[in-house]
């Protein structure tokens, strides 16, 4: 039996809880997306991720204001009336749920980077393998056994978790908070990572040996889960440390009150880890019930209430008030943070008040060193959709995994292809100073449209761009990448190429022409 699937089957006996603010922490990696970067360049910088469980409504969270007349068409029944959008500085084409007041204030003060349209090629509905491939960072079409932060982990704690912790590592490479299982931290042999699990009391903890087992297949495995135990002791005297530097009474009194706000509840925790000073780098907290099929919205009193509008408001408040507490630290500068979700929703909502399992959708990076704003442009809402039209995909998962790898935590070039397992595109949403890294310029696209459209036989796509590298792909309406139409280095101004439409189906397409970091959308329809 290997390792891996030895310790999936076990429970680790014998090993004393640890608790934080009523949270139990215990080891090995029960967190998603967690390790991906701890020891990677800049030892201060710290990074967050808060997962949201279930596939969050992206287009009920970040509005687009101009797609509205259409948007109704798809989805009057659920959606947000114009008028209670909340406006983002700047931005009149873009608002936020006006559950989201909290995080509209963060956007305006430069505090928050709104990506549109994130996911990748050819998108899966189920949750168990669109989550699966966020954390693994694999193809759609692809399975990989180890995650892409255990196999960054392997370079930096090899023969973990032998003789660990030590004077360079003394804390836990990545905690997370919450008992969500993930294959994220797996590595070739071992996953990595601690963490804050179950409530309860406060944690009590007894130092030990690793006892002898016998000289068998099974045996070797008792050693093993018995040395982790060990080294979960031994890091638990750096985490209590920490979490009793800063008492409760010198908390901040930023969060909702304990219990109300699970999210707020954990991101507590972490703000107070980080003030008493561990040395972790990643964190990774989570909220569930974002599987929305039903009841998303009241069925009286308004849109803008129901069950997601009480989660949107939950991110809301709990991001703010951790943004806040770390700067009364001064602590801001050094923490990172990013929420996502294994898919968004599709643009028809159902006729449960609902919508189903959906394709990409926007996900938030704050912190006082993002470069705030929007990436992308808002998704195009066809006049008329069925109930498979999907958003789709502006920018795959990877390149933010990239972008945080290279610009945040400082990772080289050939290392963070090798974590994610071939080369992405980053983005501009990180505001520090880091080392060597030149920007690459890339080509400004001014303009897309299609001619005739709609489409019979072929339609021409015509682009205006400044000097550079532009790739033109094609979705259909779920949000599955059919094709690359072409791509290739083009000279500053109008270019314009065909498209055979013939082999395909009626209905409503997308095509994307990009850059290096900057894309357009535009919607073809085929009608034959």
């Amino acid at each position: 039996m290997k390792r891996r699937d030895f310790l999936g089957k076990s429970i680790l006996a014998g090993i004393s809880p640890v608790f934080i603010n009523g949270w139990s922490v215990k080891a090995l990696a029960e967190n998603p997306l967690v390790q991906f970067l701890n020891k990677a360049g800049n030892e201060d910088r710290v990074f967050v991720l808060i997962q949201l469980n279930g596939g969050n409504d992206g287009l009920n969270t970040v509005i687009p204001i101009d797609q509205y007349s259409n948007l109704s068409n798809a989805r009057s029944n659920i959606l947000i009336q114009e008028n209670k959008v909340l406006s983002l500085s700047g931005n009149s084409a873009t608002g936020l749920h006006p559950a989201m007041s909290e995080m509209r204030g963060m956007y305006d003060n430069g505090l928050l980077s709104i990506v549109q349209s994130v996911g990748y090629p050819n998108p899966d509905f189920s949750h168990f393998r669109a989550t699966d491939i966020w954390l693994t960072g694999a193809d759609s079409n692809q399975s990989l056994e180890t995650g892409w932060m255990g196999r960054y982990l392997d370079t930096k704690y090899p023969n973990y978790p032998n003789n660990y912790p030590n004077t360079n590592f003394p804390d836990p490479p990545a905690i997370q908070i919450g008992a969500l299982v993930s294959p994220s931290l797996q590595g070739n042999s071992v996953s990595l990572g601690m963490s804050i699990t179950d409530p309860s009391s406060f944690y009590q903890f007894v130092n030990g040996t690793v006892d002898n087992a016998p000289n068998t297949p099974a045996g070797h495995e008792l050693t093993y889960l018995r040395l982790v135990a060990q080294q979960t002791q031994a890091y638990s005297g750096s985490i209590k440390s920490a979490a009793t530097k800063n008492s409760p009474a010198n908390k901040s009194t930023f969060y909702p009150t304990a219990g109300q706000n699970s999210l707020a509840d954990q991101l507590k925790i972490v703000a107070q880890l980080i003030a008493g000073g561990l040395k972790t780098r990643v964190y990774v907290v989570n909220l569930g019930g974002f599987d929305t099929h039903a009841v998303q919205v009241a069925a009286t009193g308004g849109n803008e209430t129901g069950a997601h509008a009480t989660l949107l408001q939950k991110i809301s408040q709990a991001v703010n008030a951790f943004q806040d507490d770390l700067k009364q630290f001064a602590l801001q500068d050094r923490v990172m943070g990013m929420t996502f979700s294994e898919f968004g929703r599709r643009i028809k909502s159902n006729a449960s008040l609902g919508t189903d399992h959906g394709a990409a959708a926007p996900l938030f990076i704050f912190g006082s060193k993002v470069n705030g704003g929007i990436y992308g442009t808002n998704p195009i809402i066809p006049s008329s959709v069925s109930v498979n039209d999907n958003v789709p995909m502006q920018f795959d998962f990877r390149q933010i995994y990239a972008t945080i790898l290279k610009n945040w935590f400082e990772v080289s070039d050939t290392d963070t292809n090798n974590i994610l397992l071939k080369q992405y595109k980053t983005l501009n949403f990180v505001n520090a100073n880091t080392s060597g890294l030149a920007e690459v310029k890339s080509a400004e696209i001014g303009f897309i449209e299609n001619y005739p459209n709609p489409a019979s036989t072929s339609t021409n796509i015509r682009f205006a761009c400044s000097e550079g590298y532009v790739k033109i792909k094609l979705f259909d309406g779920i949000g599955r990448e059919i094709l690359t139409i072409n791509e290739a280095n083009y000279s500053r101004g109008t270019h314009e190429v065909s498209l055979d439409v013939r082999s395909l189906q009626n209905g409503n397409y997308y095509y994307q022409v990009q850059s290096e970091d900057k894309q357009m959308m535009k919607t073809l329809v085929v009608a034959k």
